[in-house]
This record gives structure tokens, sequence and C-alpha cells, in this order.
């Protein structure tokens, strides 16, 4: 049961341990019966606070000995507790001894234990037996690798895997097991061989067919993909994954309304699937159907996963509804590119609204203070005074019901401030001609993320000719892992980096303010130029994310942005090929070029 809001401390909400802000998880209310104290997540306050017996009395002398007494028994029982799980998890093995000695210390123990009780011979001598039995048996180690692979550990589910291949090459279905672990474990070339082996020794396994198409799709080999997932439907026609992951390869080959109709094909089958909802949100926004997409996106909050959501405050979500006088919370709960995307509407709302709290990224705090209105940001540990509603960002566009034809696309709704785009203009004071910022990497997440991740970057190398060209000068961008290509320029190229003095997106801003154009993959740099108003060139791969829309090199959330997409899955050669030379003639003095041609 919810609390209910009334008295108490004002809640505070920190951003997640994950490494990745999209996968925010929070956990739902744990409710304290004696005191009331509620913690959503990690936004808590106390809504009954434990009355204090009066300071002097024996009874509140007795329970504040009683009270330290337990506290100290508790920090002590957690001390150990602690350790004992550090070094476990970090120290196999005491950190006095060596892997040999705690081997023999451990069979030493065992051999004691069983010498002072005899009884538990005969039991242990019949373990031995069961397990040198079963242990030549294929399944066991094929059960002992699923069992791995459920918990994520997919190098020992490959060992296992290995073990029951040694004891019998041809079982099909222990070689789809060992594709899978060698999928999540970014082998998939490995996988597929392993797939194909599956396939040759028992051609009608469906499930084959659709670990296959996945290590495919993967792979970037969409049609290949599309034809093993076929071949799978064909042998199980209410394979439900096997639609799904149809719709998928669709999505990626353009075909949204083929991928619309597989994703239905699922949803037939498994209705209350809050992934296949998901799915099929992407399609529908793909497709510019963004009122059916926006709905169909509200799902992720129906199931266990996401729960922590609805359960965030013990406040109503805000769908669109009048505002008035009330406080309404707007929650960062995706990326910083989508944070950058749709704190466009936070303006609007706030204007709307008695007052306006922003929980967001850390890194976005200072460029996002300067939007107008807003009363509080908060994010690590920031504490505010409960709100009467909230909303995701994520969820604005639905609640604000846009359309194709009503996107809030006045640019620019962001800015650098002032005193850091003076300091940057310094800076770059000996810089003359045509200043281009570069930005040609995404971030690495895990699972099929990376290979999307792979698909939408390039190297550094890549960028080299765009150094040919007269009057032009190169700025990196690029942050993370990737930006150290830009310690060694590419041959012809010279690339100035000031990232190392980059502290958040502010900073990012205000450099981005002093250039000309800005040239980037699908990153959250494209976000924030088109948010800036500034001339932006999308380096766009062929499975194009949903907000890029299909059959256009413009965009209607980024007036100032042109797409350059890839023709063909993995053709950047033809894009760069294109950006070469649209930028020797920008850089020759056709401004025209900065914007998209039709």
């Amino acid at each position: 049961m919810s609390p209910k809001r009334k008295v108490g401390d004002p809640p505070y909400f920190w951003n997640s341990p994950r490494p990745v802000w999209p996968q925010t998880r929070l956990i739902p209310a744990n409710l304290n019966a004696s005191s009331g104290a509620a913690r959503v997540g990690n936004i808590s306050w106390n809504n009954k606070p434990t009355p204090t017996p009066a300071a002097g009395s024996s009874r509140s002398t007795e329970r504040t000995k009683n009270a330290k007494l337990n506290l100290e028994s508790k920090e002590a029982r957690l001390r150990n507790e602690g350790a004992w799980r550090r070094n476990k998890k970090v120290h196999p093995f005491p950190r006095h001894e060596s892997a040999f000695a705690s081997a023999l210390s451990t069979h030493f123990r065992r051999a004691l234990h069983h010498a002072l009780k005899p009884a538990s011979i005969p039991a242990l001598v019949w373990r031995n037996i069961k397990y040198s039995l079963a242990s030549r048996r294929p399944e066991f180690w094929n059960e002992g690798g699923r069992r791995f692979a459920a918990r994520g550990r997919h190098e020992e589910a490959l060992a296992c895997y290995d073990r029951a291949l040694a004891i019998r090459g041809d079982i099909p279905q222990i070689c789809v097991n060992r594709g899978k672990a060698l999928r999540n474990l970014d082998r998939p070339l490995e996988a597929e061989s392993s797939l194909r082996e599956a396939l040759r020794l028992k051609p009608d396994l469906a499930d084959a067919h659709v670990e296959l198409g996945r290590v495919l799709d993967c792979l970037g080999r969409f049609e290949e993909a599309e034809a093993s997932l076929r071949s799978a439907l064909a042998l199980e026609p209410k394979h439900v994954f096997g639609h799904a992951l149809l719709g998928y390869v669709l999505y990626h080959l353009g075909r949204a309304a083929e991928a619309q109709a597989s994703y239905r094909m699922a949803l037939g089958l498994a209705p209350q699937n809050r992934n296949l909802h998901g799915y099929l949100a992407q399609a529908l926004l793909l497709a510019g159907e963004l009122k059916e997409g926006w709905r169909e996106f509200e799902w992720r909050w129906r199931e266990s996963e996401q729960v922590w959501m609805r359960s965030l405050l013990t406040v109503p979500i805000w769908k669109g509804e009048p505002i008035g006088g009330r406080a309404i919370l707007l929650l960062a709960d995706l990326g910083h590119g989508d944070t950058l995307q749709f704190c466009r509407y936070v303006p609007q709302i706030a204007a709307a609204a008695g007052r306006t709290v922003l929980a967001i990224q850390p890194s976005l705090v200072r460029l996002l203070s300067r939007l107008p209105a807003v009363s509080e940001i908060i994010t690590d540990r920031g504490r505010t005074a409960p709100p009467d509603l909230w909303c995701a960002m994520m969820s604005l566009p639905y609640a604000c019901g846009t359309t194709l034809e009503t996107i809030p696309g006045t640019v620019p709704y962001l800015t650098a401030d002032p005193s850091d785009v003076a300091h940057w203009r310094e800076r770059l004071a000996g810089s003359t001609g045509l200043r281009v910022g570069l930005c040609w990497a995404g971030g690495q997440f895990n699972g099929d993320q990376i290979y999307r991740d792979r698909r939408r970057s390039i190297r550094l190398d890549a960028l080299a000719p765009l150094g040919t060209i007269p009057d032009v000068h190169l700025f990196s961008l690029q942050t993370g892992p990737p930006s150290t290509e830009a310690d060694r320029w590419p041959k012809g190229m010279a690339l100035q980096d000031f990232t190392k003095d980059f502290h958040d997106f502010a900073d990012t801003a205000a450099l981005i303010a002093n250039l000309d154009l800005v040239i980037s993959v699908d990153t959250a740099v494209v976000h924030l130029a088109g948010a800036l108003g500034k001339p932006v060139w999308l380096l766009n791969r062929f499975d194009t994310c949903w907000r890029w829309l299909q059959n256009r090199d413009d965009s209607p959330w980024y007036p100032t942005l042109r797409q350059f997409r890839q023709p063909a899955p993995g053709d950047w050669d033809s894009v760069l090929s294109r950006v070469q030379g649209a930028l020797t003639r920008l850089a020759a003095g056709d401004r025209s070029q900065l914007r998209p041609a039709h």
C-alpha cells in the first residue's frame, strides 16, 4: 500500500549506480509499519515521524541505551558481512594464503569433517559416484551451461557446452546453445559457425534458424537474417521470438510497414509482452505514425522491470491535462541524446506550472539550467519538496499529443553560457576559415547494443579526406574511449582536440557555439548541435534510428540538420564521398550546402 504524502522530509533523487542512464532501475517502495517511512527506489521521504519520549525519562534512557546497543550490533554485523562479501567476491582465497595452500586447507577440513562423522562417508561416496556417472553424459554439461547462461556467466556456459560436445558432438541443440553463448561473448563469427553446424545436423530445427537470424542481424547481414528467420517461421509458424526478430530485421532494412506486421503477429501470440509493444512503437515512429507510436511506447511501464517508474512517487503521472499552479517533476529516463531532444518541451510545461523540477543526468545540469521557468534541477542525492505530478521526458511527446505536423521544431531552445562562449572564442581566435567539429563514434553498451553502436560508428581515419580541403579547420568533439584516436592524427589531417578540457555538455555547447558546422555520427552531439541551432550534418547508418524517419535528408526535429544516409548497410564510403564534396563546396562559399536539398 502506497503511503499518503503528508508530513516529513522532502524526497531526493539520485542517478542509478548502473553505468548507463537509460538502464537506471529503482526498487519498489519498502514501508516500515512502525514508522511509516517510505522508500521508493532512490526517492524517499518520511511520512510518519516516530514520537520521541521525553528527554531524561527512565523509559527514554532505557530505549536510548537499547537502541545504541542494537545499532552497534547491527553495524558490526554489517561490517563483518560486507568484509566477507568483498573477500569472497574479490579474493577467492584469503590474502595470506596461496591458491595451493587454500585448496589444501579446504581438503583437510573436509577430511576432518568426515573423520569426525563417519556416517557421512557413504553419502559422500554415493555423491561422487553419481557425479562420475552423470558427468559422462552430454546432457549433464548442457544443463550446467544453461544454468550458467541464465545467470549471465557465458564463459562458464561456453565451457560446459564445449565439454558436452567433446563427449558427443552430434547434438544440434547443444550447438545452438553454444552459439548463443558465443554471441553473448561478442564472438559472432564463431557463433555463426556453431549454428550452421546445428543446422547441418538438423536442418528443420527452428530455434537454430532463429538464433542464426539474430547473429546475422548483429553482423549487419540483414537480408541473410531475414531468409533465416522466414525458414524458422515456415517450420514453426507460432514462434513468438521468430516473428519479433523478423520484425526487428525488417525494421533494420527500412521496411517499417512489414516490421509492424511482424510485431503485430508476435503480439497476437503474446499480447502482454512489453518489449514487443516497444518494438512496434519504434516501427510506427520510423514510419511517421507518431500518435500510435507514442501510445505503444508507453507500454514500457507495464511490467515489473520498469514498474519503479510508476511507483516512483505517490503522485499522479502527468498525461497532458492542465497543470494549473501545481508542481511537476520531469525525469530524464533514457540517454543523454534523448534528454537533449525532448527537453524542448520543458519551457512550455514550466510556463503552465506553478513549479517545475528537472531530474537529469549530472553532465547536463549546467546546460539545462539555462532553460526558462525551471524552478530547480536535481540529480545525485539532490533534495526537493514532493511534487504534485511527474512525467518522464520520453513520455512528453505522448502527453503533448505530438504529431509530425506539431513537432516543436523552433531552435535554438538551448543556449551556451555567454562567458564560456567568450572563453572559447579567445582560444579559437587563431583559426580562420571554416571551423568544423567532428564526432565519429558512439559509446559502447551491452549485448546487441554493441553491434548497433559499431554500425553507427566509424574510425577517425575514414574522415581523413576532410582534412585536405582548403580553408577548413577541424576540431574534435569526440569523448569517451574513441577520443584516443585524436592523439594520432591520420595522415593528411590536422585535428585540434580540446576535449580534455570538457567537464560537461555545457563546455561542449560553448565550443560548438564558436563553430560553423558540426559533422557527427548518430550521437548526443547531433542533438546538442541541433538544439543550439547550429548547422549539423548527420552521418547516418542504413538501419537508422526511428527519430530520423525514412526517405528524407532533413529532420522535423532540427531545422538545421542535414542527413547523409548510407544507401546500403555498411556503405560509409559513399556517405563520406558526398560529405567531402559538400564540404568542399561549402568552403568555397556555397552556403546552401548547410541545409538539406529539400
